[in-house]
């Protein structure tokens, strides 16, 4: 089978679409049909499509007393999302590295993503049996120790919201009530770190705690993944989860949280 170029797979519409967005950038606050049109060299009628679908989505908004088009409030939003998360990528890096040396198992940096969340960075355990990265993976948070430190300082309503409709059992050890999971997770909030006892992959154990910005929102969550017979529960507890913990607020700290604070409170 020949492999195809990417640029095979362009969809044009598409491509216009971003070719608009792209165009408001340095001095150009604000831009009209007219002109993208000459930039373009796209039909008006096309540029009018293209900035009615964008203005619907919200990354493009129109001047109603110029008529002209200046971007949206979604670009703004992504932006910053992206800003955020390599922020965020540069911080932890030192901190996962430091932790999966000194716990000799891989170490996670994962986010919330609706109901499920998101691995986005990993450094493996100097260990011949291990846990496969995960990176780029989306992985239910009700069953996944970083999910549930992602979630479990949410109002009660927030969390049910996080859960699907469904809570599928994917080990015998996972937790498919809503209510045993909902006072599982105010137990996770209140002891500072969540373990995944076998509740997503049988045979495989996590811990982790969250990460918190200077506003004290809970925005990531570190962890540590290994086999089951390598993690007992009283390594966890008296080694492992404190040491993820300590890591959690390590960039905590970088980020601006002062965890000092937080503890005192």
């Amino acid at each position: 089978m020949v492999k195809r170029e990417k640029s095979n797979y362009i969809i044009q519409s598409v491509a216009h679409a971003l070719d608009v967005l792209e165009e408001f950038k340095g001095d150009a606050i604000e831009l009209g049909v007219t002109e993208l049109s000459k930039k373009l060299k796209l039909h008006k009628n096309n540029i009018f499509r293209l900035l009615a679908t964008l203005e619907a989505r919200g990354y493009i908004e129109q001047n109603k007393s110029t008529e002209n088009y200046r971007l949206g409030l979604k670009s703004l939003e992504l932006g910053q999302t992206f800003i955020r998360q390599m922020g965020l990528l540069r911080q932890a890096r030192p901190t996962l590295e430091k932790l999966a040396d000194r716990t000799n198992e891989t170490s996670y940096l994962a986010i919330m993503r609706n109901q499920d969340v998101v691995y986005l960075d990993v450094v493996e355990a100097n260990q011949t049996v291990r846990v496969a990265s995960r990176v780029g993976l989306r992985l239910p948070a009700y069953c996944t120790a970083v999910g549930k430190v992602l979630i479990c300082s949410e109002s009660e309503d927030e969390i049910r919201k996080r859960l699907p409709e469904q809570l599928l059992k994917r080990t015998a050890k996972t937790l498919t009530d809503p209510k045993a999971l909902v006072d599982h997770l105010k137990k996770v909030a209140k002891q500072g770190y969540a373990v995944d006892d076998e509740e997503f992959e049988e045979g495989v154990k996590c811990v982790a705690a969250p990460i918190r910005d200077y506003t004290g929102n809970v925005v990531a969550a570190i962890s540590i993944s290994g086999p089951a017979m390598r993690m007992p529960d009283k390594k966890v507890a008296e080694e492992l989860a404190p040491a993820v913990k300590e890591a959690g607020e390590e960039i905590s700290r970088r980020l601006g949280f002062d965890v000092h604070q937080e503890l005192t409170a």
